[in-house]
This record gives structure tokens, C-alpha cells and sequence, in this order.
């Protein structure tokens, strides 16, 4: 399968903020997509881990076109029921107690960053600074960027919000120190598994640890599960492999299936820190997007689709490493049930193309990881077939002189 060239100007009117690849997606069936040529494409990235349900979901769809004939959109002078509904099912789900709904995982942890912040002034800590981490990503708005461990992310937004201590992740001494040495100190942002940073999970053993130093300093431990929550490791949350609970807990992505939501769960710690008038949004826990919530979580349920991430995540783990067992080139196959990074030693942004030619659509991200996010209704078959395209790409690629 040959993708076609990319033709200039397709998109004349839209701002250049993304380097597109030269096709248009016109619909969708379970993990399968099609262009607007007829071209068939095996998902393996699901939107960037937002298609949890796949596409055109037989229970997701008619639920969304009922809501459409209800109500769209009202706001938040009102109550909402819908809001009440999935922020219970959240709170039931994770252990917390209360839910902020916003429009994406950047405002998700934006509103983090304010309870931090808030949490610190509350405490009479006039300068409040939250530690973050190396490889991190949080959103492109200013204070996500400041928090965002990328320079490539910071370059020509100067100057940047303070308030950040930075540290790398699984070293824990790293994190005494800054306990030993910053009075300042609020609260600890991360990742559960960093997805644009490569796919670099924090040990459990880790997060523990955070979780423990936390409760000592009277820090929020706050986790970003807006890529690796909503059932994509196996578990509702990732950080619950670990045994742990965060204060805030900001989502998005997965949770609405292409609807655009975010949510912040919190924790009694966290739950009543912002008060009438200290956060809004216009768009935010809207009943469209909040009947996307529910009725994503209900199906998942229903039709197993957690033991299922787990089950097809270890088939598909397994299958990458007996493909590239010893192989050259390949550093390390690492993630956690749908989620999952093949590292490589060097720049590979060519493979996203070649997946494309060949039917697959995958990501690369921080220069040498490749990226599979397959919506969580994947299948061992379909496990299979993306190993089966992918597999000579890459060695093919490996095989090839690098440049000089």
C-alpha cells in the first residue's frame, strides 16, 4: 500500500501548528480505519489514546446521538446530573471523593497546578513551587509548558513560569533532597508512565516512596493519568498497580472516546481547596461530554475491555520481544498493557511514514521511542497483524547506514 504524496496547501486556512501526514481519515469500524481514498489502516494509536471504545462503537454511538437530541451543552450556573453520575462512578473507581470537569488533559493539569499552587498559599507558603520531572509532559498552555521536561516544548515561549523543581524519575534520593533543602515545596507532579517522554514508567516501588514522602512533607502527590488512566494498563488507574492513591488525579483522552473531556479527581486533602469563583470553564462537564464518560466506563465493564488491555498488551509485548530478541538497534520493549514503547538508538521519525504505506498508524515520540496506543477493544488477532506489519519496517530501518 502506497500512501500518496503529500500535496501543498490541502489546508490552506488552518493554522500550520502540526506536521500532518498526507491523508485524511473518513470513518472508522472497531480498530480499523479508512482514508478518504479507501485505503484500509489498522489503528494502533487510537487518536493518541483517546478511542478507548475503538470506532463507531455499536452501544457508544446510539447513547451519543440521544444526548445530541437531548441537550448539548448548558452551563454551570445549572446543576447537571450527568456530572453528579460520572463523577461518582470516578470517585467509586479510584477511592478520591470529588471531581472538577474541564475540556482536555492540558486543562486538566493546568487546574493541578492551581490547587498546588492554592494549597500553598492556604498553608501560608507565599512562593509555592511543585517538583516535576525530567522527560515530562503536561500540555502546551504556559504553566504546562513550564512544567513540561521538554526544552524542544520551552524554546521560544521565554520566559516560563517559575515555581518548578525539577528532578529525574525513580530516584527517589533526588526527591529527599529537594524535602531536605526546599521549604516552598507544595506538591509532586508526575506521570505514572510518561508517554510523549518515550514510555517510561515509574517503578511501583517508586511511586510508594513519593506516596510516603509525601505524607511526611504534607506535600499533594499528584498524578497525571491523562494518557495511562482509563483502563489502558490493565487497571483503572496505573498508579493502582503500585498499591497507592494520589491527592489529585487529572484524565482525559480516554475517558469520553473521541468526546472531548478532562476531569480532576481528588482526594480529601485536595477536594475542597478551590472555592466559588477560584476556577471555571465554560465547556467543562457539559451533559454531551459527560454521557461520553458514562456510558465509556459502563461498556468498559461490561464488556471486560481492563482484562482485556491486559491480556492483548502481554500478547502483544511478548510478540515484539520474540521479534526483536538480540536485535541490533533495538534498546529496550517496555509499557504496560496498551501502552507500550520500543525504543531504539536513534532518531526514527521514518518509521512513522513507512507504518502509514504499509497500514498502520502508530506515533514516535521523544525522537527514538515507537508508540502503540490501540484502543482497548484490541484483539490477539490484531496484536498479531500490527506485529506482523511493523516487524520488517523496523528491522528494515535498522539495517540501513545511518546518516553521518
Amino acid at each position: 500500500m502506497n500512501a500518496p504524496a503529500a500535496p501543498t496547501d490541502v489546508m490552506p486556512h488552518v493554522m500550520p501548528t502540526y506536521g500532518r501526514l498526507p491523508i485524511a481519515l473518513s470513518h472508522g469500524q472497531g480498530a480499523e480505519v479508512w482514508d478518504t481514498a479507501g485505503r484500509r489502516y489498522l489503528d494502533g494509536l487510537s487518536g493518541i489514546a483517546v478511542n478507548t471504545l475503538g470506532h463507531n462503537h455499536p452501544k457508544l454511538v446510539p447513547a451519543l446521538q440521544d444526548q445530541v437530541g437531548k441537550m448539548i451543552h448548558c452551563c454551570n450556573y445549572y446543576q447537571v446530573p450527568l456530572q453528579e453520575e460520572l463523577a461518582k462512578m470516578l470517585v467509586e473507581r479510584s477511592g478520591l471523593t470529588n471531581v472538577f470537569f474541564c475540556n482536555s488533559g492540558l486543562e486538566a493539569n493546568e487546574a493541578a497546578l492551581k490547587i498546588a499552587r492554592k494549597y500553598g498559599h492556604d498553608k501560608g507558603i507565599a512562593r509555592a513551587e511543585v517538583v516535576v520531572y525530567e522527560k515530562a509532559f503536561h500540555g502546551r498552555s504556559i504553566a504546562t509548558l513550564s512544567a513540561t521536561g521538554n526544552p524542544k516544548v520551552h524554546a521560544g515561549f521565554e520566559p516560563l513560569v517559575e515555581g518548578f523543581v525539577r528532578v529525574p524519575l525513580n530516584d527517589i534520593a533526588a526527591l529527599e533532597e529537594v524535602a531536605r533543602t526546599n521549604p516552598n515545596v507544595t506538591a509532586v507532579f508526575l506521570e505514572v508512565i510518561q508517554g510523549e517522554g518515550g514510555i517510561n514508567p515509574a517503578r511501583n516501588e517508586y511511586l510508594q516512596a513519593v506516596r510516603a514522602l509525601c505524607d511526611k512533607q504534607g506535600w499533594l502527590l499528584m498524578l497525571d493519568e491523562v494518557q495511562c488512566g482509563i483502563g489502558r494498563t490493565g487497571k483503572w488507574f496505573a498508579h493502582q498497580w503500585a498499591g497507592i492513591q494520589p491527592d489529585v488525579m487529572p484524565l482525559a483522552k480516554g475517558l469520553g472516546s473521541g468526546v472531548p473531556i478532562g476531569a480532576v479527581v481528588c482526594g480529601p486533602k485536595a477536594a475542597h481547596i478551590l472555592k466559588p469563583g477560584n476556577h471555571g470553564t465554560t465547556f467543562g462537564g457539559n451533559p454531551l461530554a459527560m454521557r461520553a464518560g458514562v456510558e465509556t466506563l459502563k461498556i468498559m465493564e461490561a464488556d471486560g475491555l481492563m482484562a482485556n488491555a491486559a491480556h492483548v498488551g502481554e500478547h502483544l509485548m511478548a510478540a515484539l520481544r520474540r521479534e526483536f530478541a538480540q536485535l541490533p538497534g533495538v534498546v529496550e520493549i517496555r509499557g504496560q498493557g496498551l501502552m507500550i514503547g520500543i525504543e531504539l538508538d536513534r532518531p526514527c521519525g521514518v518509521i512513522l511514514n513507512r507504518a502509514l504505506e504499509a497500514g498502520l498508524l502508530l506515533s514516535v515520540t521523544a525522537d527514538k521511542v515507537v508508540r502503540l496506543l490501540p484502543p482497548l477493544i484490541f484483539t490477539t488477532a490484531q496484536a498479531d497483524e500490527l506485529v506482523g506489519i511493523l516487524a520488517p519496517i523496523v528491522r528494515q530501518f535498522l539495517s540501513e547506514a545511518q546518516p553521518a
